[in-house]
């Protein structure tokens, strides 16, 4: 079993990545191979919207068209059993890092068509961890849930 944590934090050793890293070493003690990639090590952009992704018969068809620094992260996830992704709450929502990799990560595997809905290779587990300093009370006045129920949806959308 391979599991890759996605951290969308700036920060390696604060918050965020501590649960990551709590994360993946409960996988590593069930034998599970991990992996943790932090985004803000990475030169990429969100979507720019070409499309290639979605030309049937296409080169890039149910891929990222694009090439930078988070291709090869892209094109390790396809061999992960599960997949956490976190994430501190900037604004009300993940951090812009995370936002442009959700992009890149889940839009090429969504179809237009209710008979097969992804073109993900296989089920799997998608996790997320959230960091932030707000309290609970406050989440709804912020519309902290409503982002997090869209998060678990995408994901969802990816199996």
């Amino acid at each position: 079993m391979k599991v890759i944590a996605i951290n969308g934090s700036p920060r390696k050793k604060w918050n965020t990545a501590t649960l990551l890293e709590n994360a993946l070493e409960g996988a590593a003690s069930e034998g599970a191979e991990t992996e943790l990639i932090h985004l803000y090590d990475l030169n990429f952009k969100g979507c720019t919207s070409c499309f290639a992704c979605k030309l049937k018969d296409g080169k890039s068809y149910g891929k990222c068209a694009m090439q930078d620094d988070l291709t090869p992260v892209l094109e390790r996830l396809k061999d992960a059993d599960a997949v956490i992704l976190g994430s501190p709450i900037y604004l009300g929502n993940s951090t812009g890092e995370m936002r442009s990799f959700m992009e890149r990560y889940v839009f090429p595997y969504l179809t237009y068509s209710n008979s097969v809905p992804s073109l993900y290779p296989k089920n799997i587990p998608v996790g997320f961890i959230y960091t932030m300093g707000v309290k609970e009370e406050y989440m709804d006045m912020f519309g902290l849930r409503k982002t997090i129920e869209l998060n678990e949806y995408i994901a969802k959308r990816l199996s």
